[in-house]
């Protein structure tokens, strides 16, 4: 066996959870400093998620008609060797049906490839299809139902497998220091305002690697 076919059943053994899905398709440094360096901090954004997701956690299994609810479902996939929860699985007569909760309005590409994991892993349990979900906004009170297709699957396989390959390698990707950051929790531990204007950063370097000698000292 090469060195390339042994890395590849290495990134094979390493668990993915769901959640870094969305942290992933939202920033890879947000996902490494979240998921390798092991660093989280909370801001409103993320404290009125933790309170919206508690209050749906809490709900016990209801019916409603001939659907059964279940809220924090716990799921795996030993094929893709990922694991995480479902805030809320609708059972229905046709099928599982996957709702994501989220604080803001409908949050696009992220929220929809973190549906589409939990689909799979649903898919792999029960040995049913399941062609479709929604993610619910808290601030609209609505559902934006989102279609488990050939190609959403795709691309979320396809970002699988990279957050693998990231926590394999235990490196932070670059900074991107762009308008995402003002909103992200953790931009005091990432510094995108430092580390993204590379002229600053080179000056900041220039003092801290001075010879102890000559730094100016006060008397």
């Amino acid at each position: 066996m090469d060195d390339a076919q042994r890395a590849a059943e290495s990134d094979g053994d390493i668990e993915v959870l769901i959640s870094a899905i969305e942290h992933y398709s939202y920033c890879p440094r947000q996902c490494a400093l979240i998921h390798v360096e092991q660093t989280y901090d909370e801001n409103v954004y993320t404290v009125r998620g933790t309170l919206a997701h508690e209050r749906v956690h809490a709900g016990v299994e209801t019916c409603s008609g001939d659907i059964r609810i279940k809220r924090d479902v716990p799921l795996w996939s030993d094929h893709l060797r990922i694991r995480g929860k479902a805030d809320l699985v609708e059972f229905r007569p046709e099928g599982p049906y996957p709702v994501e909760y989220k604080v803001g309005r409908h949050q696009g590409e992220h929220a929809a490839l973190q549906l589409c994991a939990q689909a799979l892993c649903l898919e792999e349990m029960l040995d049913v299809a399941v062609p479709r979900g929604a993610v619910y906004s808290h601030r609209t009170r609505r559902r934006h139902e989102i279609e488990i297709d050939a190609e959403l699957r795709r691309q979320t396989i396809a970002v699988i497998e990279e957050i693998r390959a990231l926590l394999r390698s235990q490196r932070l990707p670059p900074v991107l220091n762009d308008p995402r950051c003002r909103r992200c929790s953790l931009k005091d531990a990432c510094l995108p305002h430092v580390i993204g204007e590379r002229a600053r950063l080179r000056g900041l370097q220039s003092v801290l690697f001075q010879p102890w000698g000559t730094l100016a000292l006060d008397e």
